[in-house]
């Protein structure tokens, strides 16, 4: 079935996605919602039968949400002749992204050294958990320990309960769009110098980077962060408070004071001497909230915020997810769009935040013509058809050593030639 592109921002673009899990397939993602063609390799299960190589199955949610606008097959990269194919492929191919941990690219024959020799023009971009290089390079990586080596989870939740991970996959996100980021550079690089590089991410990286200002009050002040729970770690009052029924967020910002006191008719705070400068504010914090939240409590969670809101002071509901995607302004956005699966239906997805278009549907098993495409001849194309086909069939057990040596990671980008 012919669809729509996504997008044709990137539409001259031809991509091989060697990456499973999370971070690979969320920078490849990127490149595809904004109209790169992509071709998702994957590998073969025991018996050559369909792999299950990622969390989530084909038709399931993540799956989808991970593999739209994407074609796929099936390459048995350990057999001769599948990495005889997908060499190939590099030969045509703009960018290549894979997540294997260094010692398998090498082993396989697929490192950057080997294929920017077929195409020098390849921009290949590696994710890791920790790095290409170093003490760590070899150790399998995924999101909730970069959550655990990089700080994060001893600056969130409440002091005293013990580290606790976000509720997203915050490593593996940040890490993705730091790749792709990355990819983008190389290739704007490329019409200068008429060479493509090696671009490397680590989820390691990326969680760092991400950390911002709670490194900077380390690095600069020897400041070492911790717990703060619903509250700002620096900034006072901002946070949860109880209303009528429900929670709501509350931010001001310290210029904005005077008007959060008047908004709550407590004028009394504004030159009270526990609460006068935005020090004051964060030395009796506790008492400050108590204060608010007695007033808060007092109102229905709408009551307050249309208060707040006349006042320019930033607040805000504390939503479920289903409540997230009933809110006015999502609906506006647009960003939940229908499409249509040859297997599921119609379903929603979520439209890419920097861009306004829909998108296709995740690829389907094996598809006759991407082959072709990249210049294979009609025999070799056979291999390629009729669903999931390793190339050979690999033998049993073999595929197991991948299990684990796809560190889904990607982190703060170099480049390098």
């Amino acid at each position: 079935m012919n669809r729509p592109p996504a997008s044709t921002a990137l539409d001259n673009l031809t991509v091989l996605d060697l990456t499973r899990v999370r971070a690979g397939p969320t920078c490849v993602r990127q490149l595809a919602d904004w109209g790169a063609s992509v071709t998702k390799i994957e590998m073969p299960e025991e018996g050559g039968t369909a792999a299950q190589t990622d969390f989530s199955a084909r038709h399931e949610p993540d799956f989808q949400n991970l593999h739209r606008n994407k074609r796929s097959m099936t390459l048995n990269l350990k057999s001769a002749e599948g990495g005889a194919i997908l060499r190939r492929m590099v030969e045509r191919a703009d960018v290549i992204v894979e997540n294997y941990r260094p010692d398998v690219k090498t082993r396989l024959g697929i490192d950057y050294e080997a294929l920017s020799r077929l195409n020098p023009r390849l921009v290949y971009a590696s994710i890791s958990g920790f790095g290409q290089d170093g003490p760590y390079r070899d150790r399998p990586g995924v999101d909730q320990i970069a959550q655990g080596m990089s700080g994060l989870m001893s600056v969130t939740g409440e002091p005293g309960r013990g580290p606790m991970r976000v509720g997203t996959a915050l490593a593996d996100l940040s890490a993705g769009l730091f790749a792709a980021m990355g990819i983008l550079v190389a290739l704007h690089e490329r019409e200068r110098s008429g060479r493509g590089q090696w671009v490397q991410t680590s989820l390691l990286q990326a969680q760092i980077f991400m950390l911002d200002f709670q490194a900077a009050r380390y690095l600069v002040a020897g400041e070492v962060a911790g717990q703060a729970g619903n509250n700002h770690p620096t900034g006072a009052p901002t946070g949860v408070f109880r209303t009528k029924g429900g929670y709501v967020n509350v931010a001001p910002t310290p210029v904005m004071w005077r008007r959060f006191c008047t908004a709550i008719d407590r004028e009394d705070l504004i030159e009270h001497p526990d609460y006068a400068t935005p020090k004051d504010r964060r030395k009796h914090r506790d008492k400050l909230n108590d204060l608010i939240g007695e007033i808060t409590a007092t109102m229905t969670s709408d009551a307050l915020i249309e208060r707040l809101n006349v006042a320019g002071i930033p607040c805000g509901p504390i939503y479920t997810i289903d409540e997230t995607f009933a809110d006015p302004q999502v609906r506006h956005l647009g960003i939940a769009q229908a499409v249509e699966s040859s297997a599921l239906g119609s379903i929603k997805a979520r439209r890419p935040a920097v861009h306004p278009q829909p998108h296709a549907q995740p690829p389907r098993h094996g598809r006759t013509g991407i082959w072709r495409a990249h210049g294979g001849d009609t025999a070799r194309n056979r291999l390629l058809t009729g669903g999931y086909r390793a190339i050979p069939p690999i033998r049993r057990g073999l595929v197991h050593r991948f299990r684990g040596s796809r560190p889904a990671g990607a982190g703060a980008w170099t480049h390098r030639r």
